[in-house]
């Protein structure tokens, strides 16, 4: 059983032989989306273009969905996508349903961190979470302005958020593992980033990279503009990265937005992945659909031509031919 955070990502990107068919079985991960908003606007991420609309999920369709996940077979639940979930005034509530209630074995959540004030971190903690992660993808609090485009003083919070959890941790002897990850940026960013994870190192159980992403091709070199190269698709992390055909997030971990809807894709912030609409129809009935059955069987075939995918630069720059 994968214990680490490291660990639980490397089991959800390696594609096993029973799930690489157009049909797969129901994921062990699914993240649902309690929120689209977040009060950063990070140069790196698409979900400042708002190219959808960006609100909270319903609390009665959220505990909707979580039962029939349950019950469907779904094992570690994340309660985020592509917002930042502190600013949902019931995540403990949340988190606590899902733990209690449901009974799922592993929840985890992902933040900025500027939100995670000490109270709320032990709310969370204390209804159970089972994993806390910040990302941490700034050097400093001039870059961090610049990049995220707010003010200098968040990033203060941020860190300082950090230390709080794990004194918070520690002290109350929560069962959460406390975790960060970074950007691997190119040239003298790397470099400059080097102090950040050393000042964040002592107070995590684990802090690993990870790449750049393109964001299904929506945020691109010229997007980001400051010479740093983007990776294709979502490869995984630094040191366990997986081959881009076929793409992962298509048949190990279930994506539901906000407002219900099943994607294809972990970067899906315009809504051209949807495969099924989680309000009509359930979670299986969707995760097999039709729809994204072909899907899976072009990614199968190592062929995205003409499909939802084509756009990223994952396969566009290739010949789509065999990897």
């Amino acid at each position: 059983m994968a214990n680490t955070i490291t660990q639980r990502i490397d089991a959800i990107t390696a594609i096993p032989p029973d799930f690489r068919m157009p049909a797969p079985p129901c994921p062990r991960s699914v993240k649902i989306e309690l929120t689209a908003r977040c009060n950063f606007s990070c140069a790196f991420c698409a979900r400042s273009f708002r190219l959808r609309e960006q609100r909270d999920m319903d609390r009665p369709l959220f505990e909707r969905l979580l039962r029939g996940l349950r019950r469907d077979g779904v094992e570690e639940i994340g309660l985020f996508y592509l917002g930042e979930s502190f600013l949902v005034s019931w995540l403990p509530e949340a988190i606590r349903f899902a733990k209690a209630e449901i009974g799922f074995p592993y929840v985890f959540l992902t933040t900025n961190g500027s939100l995670a004030t000490p109270e709320r971190v032990e709310a969370c903690m204390a209804a159970g979470l089972d994993s806390l992660k910040f990302s941490v993808n700034y050097a400093d609090d001039a870059q961090f302005t610049a990049i995220a485009g707010v003010k200098a003083s968040l990033f203060d919070d941020m860190l300082r958020n950090l230390e709080w959890a794990k004194r918070v941790r520690d002290s109350g002897k929560y069962a959460c593992g406390l975790y960060a990850s970074y950007i691997l940026y190119d040239g003298p960013q790397r470099e400059r980033m080097q102090h950040l994870v050393e000042r964040v190192r002592p107070l995590v159980d684990e802090i690993y990279a990870l790449p750049l992403y393109n964001q299904a091709d929506l945020v691109g070199q010229e997007a980001v503009g400051r010479a740093w190269s983007v990776t294709p698709g979502n490869r995984g992390r630094i040191g366990a990265l997986r081959e881009p055909l076929p793409c992962w997030a298509l048949f190990t971990e279930g994506h539901i937005s906000w407002d219900g809807k099943l994607s294809a894709c972990c970067f899906d912030h315009d809504g051209r992945f949807h495969m099924g609409d989680l309000t009509q129809e359930s979670f299986m009935t969707a995760w097999q659909s039709p729809r994204f059955q072909a899907l899976r069987t072009a990614h199968l075939a190592k062929n995205v031509r003409g499909t939802v995918c084509e756009a990223c630069v994952a396969y566009a720059k290739q010949d789509f031919g065999e990897w």
